[in-house]
């Protein structure tokens, strides 16, 4: 397993869990705005949790198909040091959104089959690290947080993509070492895999996912 696998916890939503996370060893923390997400947060409420991460830990803001109104209105209510886009915004969108806001941009991918890797380079360019997350389920009301994985063996070999990228989907403190081995990963992102129902995070879970992490 490669040492030091960065990890992001995402879908925060409590002072004490933000806490947990950074006392843990997270190098990443994801604020949620999207309104069908049970992870959804106002802007008042990111802004309190922003302010409680320690330096060093950087506070991303995960958005689904965000209009520049929508998005002057995050970055100018909460201090962020990332962009996360998950929903289906272009290679065009990303980078004008990086342009807009000077921020570092993230574009999640989703991946289901072996075509799907092809988006990858499409968006190398544009944004500055790529999420590679499952695909939703067809009709499926959210993008990601689904607690899905996905075939891991797509990723093996590939570890030399132009931009960083981060692993997702369905990944828990049980089977993150699994697949950081199988695909290389130097990063990862949970979310549901450190919940007790949809939106609870839960203290020892997120210890156990770090710690499995580390190996």
């Amino acid at each position: 397993m490669p040492s030091h696998v960065a990890v992001k916890i995402c879908g925060l939503s409590d002072s004490d869990h933000v806490r947990v996370a950074a006392e843990a060893g997270a190098r990443y923390v994801g604020f949620v705005f999207f309104p069908k997400s049970p992870r959804h947060l106002g802007l008042d409420r990111a802004a309190e949790l922003a302010g409680d991460v320690p330096d060093g830990i950087a506070k991303v803001a995960l958005t689904v198909n965000a209009t520049d109104a929508e998005l002057d209105a995050i970055v100018g209510a909460v201090p962020l040091d990332m962009l996360q886009l998950h929903g289906k915004e272009t290679p065009e969108r990303v980078a004008e959104v990086k342009a807009r806001f000077g921020l570092p941009v993230m574009k999640a991918i989703g991946v289901a089959e072996a075509s799907d890797l092809t988006q990858i380079d499409l968006y190398s360019d544009a944004a500055d690290q790529l999420l590679i997350d499952a695909k939703p389920p067809r009709g499926a009301e959210l993008p990601g947080g689904n607690g899905l994985a996905f075939d891991w063996r797509l990723l093996a070999g590939r570890k030399y993509w132009r931009k960083p990228w981060m692993l997702a989907g369905g990944l828990t403190k049980e089977n993150v070492a699994e697949a950081i081995r199988l695909t290389g990963a130097r990063q990862v992102d949970v979310s549901s895999g450190v919940e007790t129902a949809p939106g609870q995070k839960d203290a020892a879970l997120i210890r156990a996912f770090l710690k499995a992490t580390k190996g």
